[in-house]
């Protein structure tokens, strides 16, 4: 049995320098004073320390093992405290079933379910961890949020996407789209993505995001959004290039009308297509269902046919569906980045819009060119049927209203 003494001495000097040892010295320690002692060596430390005689042991091994030297010679372990692998195991070893039952909780399609545990409340960590417990699982709000984050789950506000109900052609009307575009591209004709981007107050107005500022300094704005009669309103309608990555903007400054639409598509490709398909023929166009380039909408299609005659191409148009527009590819490949590019900066004139629009680019290449459009737009102008009769309109077997070709004239 170990003398008294020793054991208080032990004591005395491990109370002394447990404050500054952590758990991978204490347990060296620990061996080295056992090694002192020799025979009983390792009660005493245990009793002298209150350690566990296999955490003496384990600190024995490493010391007579040259683990010690090991470690310190390689440089990636000198400041762990236990070696690669130790600690607790993942709850998911021993709970094979707990990340599926996590993930059926997280389903959207549960929400509907009457028998789902979370159906009526909020999907916290909390609440998350205790639907796992009725389910027979031990786990807490914090093994739920690492498992989250394991599953690459984060919060996550609502996104404005779905539009109302679907039409019964849509997805056969995108397929058809997809075909069309992709048979233009390896004719090597240009496919172009239209729209009306939000019209935009003109003048000191506040525009949506964050800028850089000196701190307390932020940039001073009109506290009511009225249009300024003066300035007006900004109507930027775009022309994205699906093939060559570019686009153009005319920034309209009167109304947004059917008219307007092909000027835009007329001076893109003045100024822009007409250099990178030169020795074009014809020219796919993707527009949404409504709007100034509507499917419904006969100036549209008289508009087209003057375009057509003017540059002398076969103008093919082929319309989403109707309440699918945030698949319009202008959207989220051209009209975003340019909503990036002017967030937190007032559009205080027409010159500002322009040239915030001019200068967005992003690193896949994108490149934009904009110009100001300050020609009048009248609306309410009524095309009557022999105007549209004068259409020289081919229209696709299918979908006949959503799919047709505008024929030059000359």
């Amino acid at each position: 049995m170990p003398d008294a003494e020793i054991i208080a001495t032990l004591r005395n000097k491990y109370q002394a320098l447990r404050p500054v040892m952590g758990e991978k010295v204490r347990r060296r320690w620990a061996a080295c004073e056992a090694m002192a002692i020799g025979w009983g060596g390792i009660t005493a430390v245990a009793e002298a320390t209150g350690l566990s005689r296999p955490t003496i042991r384990a600190g024995l091994a490493e010391v007579q093992g040259g683990v010690l030297q090991a470690e310190e010679a390689d440089q990636t372990e000198t400041h762990r405290v236990r070696r690669g692998g130790g600690g607790r195991r993942r709850v998911t070893e021993h709970d094979r079933t707990l990340l599926k039952d996590l993930q059926s909780l997280l389903e959207s399609s549960t929400r509907g379910d009457p028998q789902s545990p979370l159906l009526w409340t909020s999907k916290s960590t909390r609440h998350l961890a205790d639907a796992l417990v009725q389910q027979g699982h031990h786990v807490s709000h914090d093994t739920v949020a690492r498992l989250l984050d394991d599953l690459h789950y984060s919060l996550q506000a609502n996104r404005k996407t779905k539009e109302g109900s679907a039409h019964g052609d849509r997805d056969a009307q995108f397929e058809h789209i997809n075909k069309q575009v992709r048979a233009f591209q390896k004719r090597g004709q240009p496919v172009v993505s239209v729209d009306t981007k939000k019209k935009e107050l003109i003048g000191d107005f506040k525009n949506a995001g964050r800028e850089w500022h000196p701190q307390g300094q932020p940039e001073k704005v009109r506290s009511k959004d009225f249009v300024d009669k003066r300035l007006g309103k900004g109507i930027p309608y775009g022309v994205y290039d699906i093939t060559a990555n570019n686009g153009w903007v005319s920034v309209g400054i009167d109304h947004d009308t059917a008219r307007f639409a092909a000027e835009s598509l007329r001076r893109w490709w003045q100024q822009m297509g007409s250099r990178v398909y030169p020795q074009a023929k014809e020219l796919l166009v993707t527009a949404d269902a409504g709007g100034s380039n509507g499917y419904r909408i006969r100036l549209w299609k008289v508009a087209l046919q003057e375009l057509a005659d003017t540059i002398g191409l076969r103008i093919s148009v082929c319309h989403f569906p109707p309440g699918t527009s945030k698949w319009n590819k202008i959207e989220h490949r051209m009209f975003c980045h340019i909503t990036e590019n002017w967030r937190g900066k007032p559009l205080v004139s027409r010159a500002v819009i322009v040239n915030l629009i001019g200068n967005t680019k992003t690193r896949t290449g994108l490149t934009i060119k904009a110009e100001l459009d300050e020609r009048m737009y009248p609306t309410g102008i009524k095309i009557s049927d022999e105007a549209l009769a004068a259409v020289h309109i081919k229209r696709d077997r299918f979908h006949g209203d959503w799919n047709y070709t505008i024929l030059p004239r000359v």
